[in-house]
């Protein structure tokens, strides 16, 4: 199959339809904070208690990453994201029928969490490492994207639903519609290979495929990765993006709104500013990885993290928190497009699945302790001053980290390795 010129290259529409999964299932990862407070007056759980299924989701979100990558690299990623649609799905939807804390735990906190890991970051950075040959940071700044505006459309959804319907029934609307729109998407418009329609990745040309697939590139394994600096850095600054993001502010934003006598409108709104600035500052930061390198700008992204933390702690009224959630919107998943990329780089496109995985496997496991923290934390004093603050420390420590990374790509002994999945098989 001949793309001509002028042609819409198909991984532009394997892209679009990625992103439309990603959003929903990233949006769905971030709903929990919602529910706090209504499950708090429905049952009289404490915040701590709640906060631990929020920590469980988290921490297998970040376990499933290196088993859905290294799945995603050899069972191929739209599989991968079809059973993981299903889970999050069935996940959201018993979550509407939860009576014991056991049973929150069991749903948003197992089902919810393994399934949005597999609708994650691993098997979107695998889909854009086999389309894409060039622009990857751009198209990474576009995944990155999809999942904060996830954030920005399915947040606000959620406390809409919650505070017209009740937060029951806002669980069941959120599944329905992540298994209406998602699993089309995925089976109509996601291929695991541009083999698979003839072709080769956008930027590497368009030439008729000759009926044997393109040389296959060596792999980095986990264990050689291990060996390497660079991937313990990039865990590192990893694991202080998630206890920062997704895993304190995400999860106890709303709360905290809450207890400095803000309305939870007005936190969902201050979430959405946040998710309309991260759609901005990701694709900016894809742009600025391609043409200004990656280390400098992820050292960047932390500093002003930690800024915007201590900004957070001294909010007065509805237009300062929006202003936090713009400037801290702007670096929230910015991280993302250089740390991916740099992956990439360094170990090579085919070992992105499995290295990405563990990477994000780090990130999870800050995101957990991150939403833990915030609730033991809050419990004694009964406010989250320390836990920002221990956020704000840890973003200017990555700042170092991340100027460490050595860039240069990691040697391989050559060595003849098996086709990814989705690649056709020929006749010798």
């Amino acid at each position: 199959m001949r793309a001509s010129r002028g042609t819409l290259h198909y991984a532009w529409i394997v892209l679009g339809a990625t992103v439309v999964v990603m959003l929903l299932g990233s949006g769905l990862r971030a709903i929990f904070g919602v529910y706090i407070k209504p499950m708090e007056a429905t049952f009289g759980w404490d915040r701590a208690s709640l906060s631990g299924a929020a920590a469980l989701s988290l921490l297998l979100l970040g376990a499933a990453g290196p088993i859905v990558g290294w799945l995603a690299d050899r069972w191929g990623p739209r599989r991968v994201i079809l059973v993981s649609t299903v889970l999050l799905g069935v996940g959201t939807l018993l979550s509407s029928r939860v009576s014991a804390l056991w049973h929150v735990y069991l749903t948003a906190g197992v089902l919810m969490g393994l399934g949005a890991g597999g609708v994650g970051m691993s098997t979107g950075a695998v889909l854009a490492a086999r389309w894409f040959e060039s622009r990857r940071g751009l198209v990474m700044g576009l995944v990155g994207g999809a999942m904060s505006a996830g954030q920005l459309v399915v947040v606000p959804l959620a406390v809409w639903f919650t505070l017209h319907y009740g937060w029951r029934q806002s669980f069941v609307w959120l599944g329905l519609m992540l298994l209406l729109i998602a699993l089309p998407a995925t089976l109509i418009f996601i291929r695991d290979d541009p083999a698979q329609k003839g072709l080769r990745p956008f930027g590497a040309g368009l030439a008729t495929m000759t009926g044997a697939p393109p040389p296959p590139e060596g792999r980095t394994s986990v264990a050689d990765a291990m060996q390497v600096p660079a991937f313990w850095l990039l865990a590192a600054t990893f694991f202080v993006c998630g206890y920062t993001s997704n895993g304190l502010v995400l999860t106890h934003l709303v709360p905290h709104a809450a207890e400095h006598g803000f309305t939870e409108m007005d936190a969902a709104k201050a979430l959405g500013v946040m998710g309309a600035m991260n759609i901005l500052g990701t694709v900016a930061s894809g742009w600025i990885c391609d043409r200004f390198g990656r280390k400098g700008p992820l050292a960047f992204y932390y500093g002003v993290r930690g800024l915007s933390l201590l900004f957070l702690l001294y909010v007065w009224n509805v237009p300062s928190l929006h202003i936090f959630a713009a400037i801290f919107g702007l670096n929230y998943i910015s991280t993302v497009p250089p740390t991916t990329t740099l992956t990439a780089n360094i170990f090579g496109r085919y070992s992105v699945g499995s290295l990405s995985g563990w990477i994000y496997f780090s990130h999870q496991v800050g995101s957990a302790l991150g939403a833990a923290a915030g609730g033991w934390i809050f419990q004694s004093p009964g406010s989250y001053y320390w836990a920002f603050m221990s956020a704000a420390l840890f973003a200017f420590l990555a700042v170092p980290t991340a100027l460490a990374i050595n860039e240069a790509p990691v040697t391989r002994t050559p060595s003849p390795t098996p086709a990814p999945a989705g690649l056709p098989v020929t006749a010798s």
